[in-house]
């Protein structure tokens, strides 16, 4: 086997792991999460949280999805009366994105849900290897973001 043959083996690999691993995480937490709620409604609410109000196209940007997609989850949230969706007072086309008291409750519901399963997975693999594969996670995150 050449070089390329190996880094293209290794590449596959890599790859596969990763696929893999995201649909097994997206499966336990799809279970684990409370009735009705998906993993985009959850990881929205959660970056509401933290990064307070968004328009659709900041919010779209950052998960990297269409707009059409961030609209779509974005209308189930509001239904729920998870978030609140008003115009941008600076620019009556765009609208704004704020996390409702509702909503607040909703997120703080899954991540106790969530919670005791993420803990134990990590606890199993051991602390030390998981801060180890963090930075190169991290690293073919950023370089995927790039192009």
């Amino acid at each position: 086997m050449n070089m390329s043959d190996a880094t293209h083996s290794l590449a596959v690999t890599l790859f596969s792991e990763i696929l893999t691993a995201d649909q097994l995480v997206r499966n336990r937490l799809s279970r684990v999460l409370p009735k009705g709620m998906e993993i985009s409604h959850f990881s929205v609410l959660n970056h509401l949280v933290r990064g307070g109000e968004r328009s659709p196209a900041q919010l779209a940007k950052a998960f990297h999805v269409t707009r059409g997609a961030m609209t779509n989850t974005l209308n189930k949230l509001e239904w729920a009366g998870y978030v609140h969706i008003r115009p941008d007072w600076d620019d009556a086309r765009r609208k704004m994105v704020a996390i409702s008291p509702a909503g607040h409750k909703a997120r703080d519901a899954a991540l106790s849900a969530i919670t005791p399963m993420v803990t134990e997975l990590v606890g199993e693999l051991g602390d030390a290897k998981v801060r180890a594969a963090l930075p190169i996670l991290r690293e073919l995150r950023l370089k995927l973001e790039e192009g």
